[in-house]
């Protein structure tokens, strides 16, 4: 919030005392302050008017990558939040979005390709139950063509190209991941691949069970 360059108040303590409460009703009513706090800049574009996402800090973002998305970023933060995740946040889903590759930056999925992470992030979520721990990161998930192909290792027809994959690291190492993500698909809850890694574990609900 700017602070007033400008008044209607006379230069007096009666004009300061209802610019005062005039400032506090406002902010009061946003739900904002209590006891005389300061509003960060975070917190006032959370509840502001005009579509911002709860949730969800574009400020610890690559902001060329930001501004690259355009009105696609709020729209799909918000297909995101209303999965309803227990254990993942719509910050960490989107972030894990925002990567560049040499010259090449990643995008967000294409929009008719939304459908497909759903599975894919409730998997996740019941993961966390399932290990105990809470999720670190999301180290990949959608990939553009063009990013896919700067990525060591990838396959062309990788299953992050069609919004179906996750690369999730936890607090707890690979291969516990690995089992509970097993765990889950043996219960029948998704069918789809698992990659065990060093580092992270793959999960995608491609519908036909895979392992490597």
């Amino acid at each position: 919030m700017q602070k007033d360059s400008t008044t209607d108040f006379p230069c007096c303590e009666e004009g300061a005392m209802v610019l005062n409460s005039n400032r506090r009703q406002f902010l009061s009513t946003l739900g904002l302050v209590a006891g005389g706090l300061a509003i960060s800049s975070q917190s006032a574009d959370a509840y502001m008017f005009g579509g911002a996402v709860v949730g969800l800090d574009t400020s610890k973002m690559p902001q060329e990558w930001v501004r690259r998305q355009g009105p696609n970023l709020k729209a799909y933060a918000r297909y995101i939040k209303r999965l309803r995740l227990r254990n993942i946040s719509v910050q960490q889903v989107i972030v894990a979005h925002a990567r560049r590759k040499g010259s090449v930056w990643n995008t967000l999925p294409p929009k008719s390709t939304w459908p497909n992470m759903r599975k894919s992030l409730l998997v996740a979520d019941k993961m966390v139950d399932r290990v105990g721990r809470p999720l670190k990161r999301i180290a990949s998930a959608y990939r553009s063509p063009a990013y896919n192909a700067r990525c060591p290792g990838a396959k062309p027809r990788s299953w992050h190209k069609r919004n179906f994959a996750l690369d999730l690291q936890f607090h707890a190492s690979p291969w516990t991941v690995t089992k509970a993500a097993r765990q889950l698909r043996r219960e029948g809850y998704f069918k789809g691949g698992i990659g065990h890694y060093s580092s992270f574990t793959h999960v995608d609900t491609r519908g036909h069970n895979v392992d490597w």
